[in-house]
C-alpha cells in the first residue's frame, strides 16, 4: 500500500501552487485532486508532476507500507 509522507497540497501551496492555480492552469485533473485528498493511489505521471512542482523526489512524497495480505504474499 502506498501512503503519502507529506501533505501534498500544503507543500504545493508553499511553492506557489494553490488550489485555484492548480485548477485554473489545469495542472492536475479534478479527479486526481480528489484521489490525493482521499489518500488513494496516483499515476507515475501525477507523481512526477507533484515532484516537479514541490521540488522533491518520489521518496519524499510517498512510502510503501505493506498490508498484512501483501506481507503474506510477497515476503
Amino acid at each position: 500500500m502506498v501512503k503519502y509522507k507529506i501533505d501534498v497540497f500544503a507543500v504545493m501551496k508553499e511553492k506557489g501552487f494553490n488550489q485555484t492555480r492548480i485548477q485554473h492552469e489545469n495542472l492536475l485533473p479534478k479527479q486526481t485532486i480528489a484521489n490525493i485528498k482521499a489518500g488513494k493511489s496516483i499515476t507515475l505521471e501525477t507523481l512526477n508532476k507533484i515532484c516537479l512542482m514541490c521540488r522533491l523526489q518520489p521518496g519524499d512524497v510517498i512510502e510503501v507500507i505493506p498490508t498484512d495480505e501483501e506481507k503474506i504474499k510477497y515476503f
